[in-house]
């Protein structure tokens, strides 16, 4: 059973873009491939400074109870301290309008079979 306070960092690949979340729970998805994230942690709007790649997140998650992320996008998961600021990086090095098809988890050995 998860601890009560535990509070966990994500990131991940999404649409050529890193994204930096923070989650109370994280485990493995009832979908193969996919890890499961809920109940994300958003930042409370105290001051006058508001971060506008969390705004984003926050209105692209809105109403989202829980999210599943594809095995190949995660980069880290980390248990933390206390959370953070949600983020969105951009992906670096790659700067076209194309989205790659994500690649197979297992890639069969080429060659004859003898």
């Amino acid at each position: 059973m998860p601890e009560k306070n535990q509070i966990f960092k994500v990131i991940f690949y999404n649409q050529d873009k890193l994204y930096e979340v923070h989650a109370r729970q994280v485990h493995q998805a009832p979908i193969l491939g996919f890890v499961e994230l809920e109940d994300l942690i958003f930042g409370e709007k105290s001051g006058v400074l508001v971060d506008p790649s969390e705004e984003r997140l926050k209105a692209e998650f809105a109403g989202v109870k829980r999210t599943c992320i594809p095995l190949g996008a995660i980069v880290r998961i980390d248990e933390v301290a206390r959370e953070g600021a949600n983020k969105i990086h951009p992906a670096g090095g790659r700067s076209s309008n194309v989205t790659p098809f994500p690649s197979p988890f297992f890639t069969p050995p080429s060659g004859d079979n003898k």
